[in-house]
C-alpha cells in the first residue's frame, strides 16, 4: 500500500522564525568545526564561570538523591527563595501564591503569553525588542504592536510613545528594561507613567527584568515595587544572566494567581517540573554570597567602555551608549551600501565568513540599520573581534 500522507507542518509552527541568536551560535560553531579561528560576539550568556557555593548546592541534590519529579511550578523552597530575593533587591511583597518557576526565563515569557492572550489580542513591543517578543507573541495568536524608540536619546522609551498605540484590542505591554539589544534602561518615571496607562485601561505590563542586576548607573529598580499593582504587572525574571546559570535553565514569574496557576497547567503538560538539581542550585544562588553579581558589573562597565569607544573610531560607524545589560547596538546606517552590503543580514553574513566575527542582525530585532555585539566576553576577544570589524569596514569602501 502507498501512503497518501503529505508531510505538513502547523500553522501556528510556520507564524514563527528559528531564534537569529541560535542560528548565529550554529553558523560559528560550522565554523570552528573547520578549524577556523572565530571571535564570537553573538552570544548572549555571561563568560563567568557559575559561583562554586551554587556548583557545590547542585552536587548535593545529587548526592541527596534530589532527583525526583518536583511540583510543576517549581518547589516552594525556591518560590519563597525568589519572593524573598525580589523582597529584599526591590521592596515588593510576593508570596509564593504568585510565584511559578520555569524552564528559563524565555519559558516564562513564552508561558505568559500563552496565558493571556487571545486570537487577535495587540501587544505592544519597543523597537528594538529581544528576538522572541515577536514570535511568542504571533505563536499564541496575537498581534505584535511595534512602538519605535529614540535612538538619538539612547533609545530612550516614553509613556507617550506607547500611548498613542493604545487600543480597545491592547491587552499587553512588553518592557525589557535594561534592554537586550540596544542596553537602553527605561526612566523610572517613565515607567511608573507606562505602569498608569496600563492600569487605567486594564492592561497587562510585563516587565522583564532579565537584566536588572547590570546597571552601570544608579540602583537596581523593579515596577512591581509600586504598590498596588499587583494584578497589572507580571514579572519575568531568571537566574541566568545575573549568576551566570544560562544552562541551568531556571527562571521565574511573580505573576497574579490566576496567571501562575494558567501557567502552571501548561507547564504540567508541557515540561513537567523545572529540573529538581537546577531548582536546588538556584535557591543557593538567591540566598547565598552576592558578591559575583558586583564582580561581572564592574567587568562589563569596563567592557562596555572600550567596546562602545572602538566602535566610534570605526569611520561610518556610531553608537548609542548602553545603561544597563551587556549589549552594543551599533549603527552602520553609513556603512551599509558599500561592497554589495545592503543590509545587516548581509553585513553580519559577510563578516563571519570573510572576517570570521559573529554578530546578531538588527533585522531579528526590528531594525535596518544595526547590529547587536555582545561584550561578555574576554578583553581579548573584544580587541581582537573590534580590529577584524575594522578592517572589514574599511575595506568595503
Amino acid at each position: 500500500m502507498t501512503s497518501t500522507m503529505k508531510t505538513t507542518i502547523a500553522e501556528r509552527i510556520s507564524a514563527i522564525s528559528v531564534s537569529s541568536t541560535m542560528k548565529v551560535a550554529a553558523d560559528a560553531d560550522k565554523l570552528r568545526t573547520q578549524g577556523i579561528d572565530v571571535v564570537d560576539f553573538g552570544a548572549g550568556e555571561p563568560d563567568f564561570p557559575t559561583p562554586d557555593n551554587i556548583k557545590q548546592a547542585a552536587v548535593r541534590a545529587i548526592d541527596q538523591n534530589f532527583t525526583k519529579y518536583t511540583a510543576a511550578g517549581g518547589t516552594m523552597e525556591l518560590k519563597q527563595a525568589v519572593c524573598e530575593r525580589h523582597k529584599l533587591e526591590f521592596g515588593t511583597a510576593y508570596q509564593p501564591s504568585e510565584c511559578i518557576i520555569s524552564v528559563g526565563g524565555k519559558h516564562v515569557i513564552f508561558g505568559i503569553t500563552q496565558a493571556v492572550l487571545n486570537p487577535g489580542d495587540e501587544v505592544i513591543i519597543p523597537v528594538p525588542y529581544w528576538v522572541t517578543y515577536k514570535d511568542v507573541v504571533n505563536f499564541a495568536g496575537g498581534k505584535c504592536v511595534f512602538v519605535e524608540t529614540d535612538e538619538a536619546a539612547g533609545f530612550a522609551l516614553t509613556a507617550a510613545m506607547i500611548e498613542k498605540h493604545l487600543t480597545d484590542r491592547t491587552r499587553l505591554i512588553m518592557i525589557n528594561s535594561p534592554s537586550n539589544p540596544s542596553g537602553a534602561v527605561v526612566e523610572r518615571g517613565e515607567f511608573e507613567k507606562i505602569l498608569k496607562l496600563a492600569a487605567d485601561r486594564g492592561v497587562y505590563l510585563m516587565t522583564d527584568e532579565c537584566y536588572s542586576h547590570f546597571l552601570y548607573e544608579g540602583e537596581p529598580f523593579s515596577i512591581a515595587a509600586i504598590p498596588g499593582h499587583k494584578e497589572t504587572v507580571l514579572v519575568a525574571g531568571t537566574v541566568s544572566k545575573t549568576y551566570s546559570m544560562t544552562g541551568w535553565r531556571i527562571g521565574y514569574g511573580l505573576l497574579p494567581p490566576a496567571v501562575v496557576q494558567g501557567m502552571t497547567k501548561l507547564q504540567s503538560h508541557s515540561t513537567s517540573n523545572p529540573t529538581s538539581i537546577a531548582q536546588k542550585a538556584a535557591v543557593e544562588a538567591l540566598r547565598g554570597p552576592q558578591e559575583s553579581v558586583k564582580t561581572m558589573l564592574a567587568e562589563y562597565r569596563k567592557r562596555r567602555d572600550f567596546v562602545i569607544a572602538r566602535l566610534r573610531k570605526i569611520p561610518g560607524v556610531s553608537c548609542a551608549m548602553p545603561q544597563g545589560a551587556f549589549y552594543a547596538y551599533p549603527n552602520l546606517g553609513k556603512v551599509l551600501g558599500r561592497g554589495g552590503v545592503n543590509t545587516p543580514l548581509e553585513f553580519s553574513e559577510k563578516l563571519l565568513q570573510q572576517a570570521h566575527v559573529a554578530v546578531v542582525p538588527g533585522e531579528a530585532f526590528g531594525t535596518e540599520k544595526h547590529v547587536r555585539i555582545s561584550y561578555a566576553t574576554s578583553m581579548h576577544e573584544l580587541e581582537r573581534g573590534l580590529d577584524r570589524m575594522d578592517k572589514f569596514i574599511t575595506e568595503l569602501a
